[in-house]
């Protein structure tokens, strides 16, 4: 992922703007959104392809091939057991490309609350 936001006021880097391009292409297919979104919502926070190709109305090859993508971007991890590949969402990358293509001055509001809740759990462990 790239370290510095095409936002930020200067300019991003080739390869930089290169790896940002093939995550948000990974992004930009209707199938693939949802497939995030079945996986986030899934009472486990993942999900196996026998649990993906229904809802699609997709061929088991087609949801593999997508979720290979998804994958390989980054926004995706696998976990095989058994004969079954379950596959979860990478939160780290989902929250870092929300800060790349948020605008520097709003970052700062939107991870506000986030710090707040984090502090809040902190005092109730401690």
């Amino acid at each position: 992922m790239p370290v510095i936001s095409p936002l930020a006021g200067e300019p991003i880097e080739h390869a930089d703007a290169e790896r940002l391009a093939g995550v948000l292409r990974a992004f930009a297919d209707p199938a693939r959104l949802r497939l995030l979104s079945l996986i986030q919502s899934a009472p486990e926070g993942e999900a196996c392809v026998c649990d993906l190709t229904t809802p699609l109305n997709l061929s088991q090859p087609t949801v593999s091939h997508h979720l290979r993508v998804l994958t390989e971007a980054g926004l995706l991890e696998r976990d095989k057991r058994g004969v079954w590949v379950y596959y979860r969402l990478v939160p780290t990358a989902i929250s870092a490309i929300a800060d790349l293509l948020t605008l520097p001055g709003k970052r700062a509001a939107r991870r506000a609350p986030l710090a707040r809740a984090l502090n809040r759990t902190s005092a109730v462990i401690a």
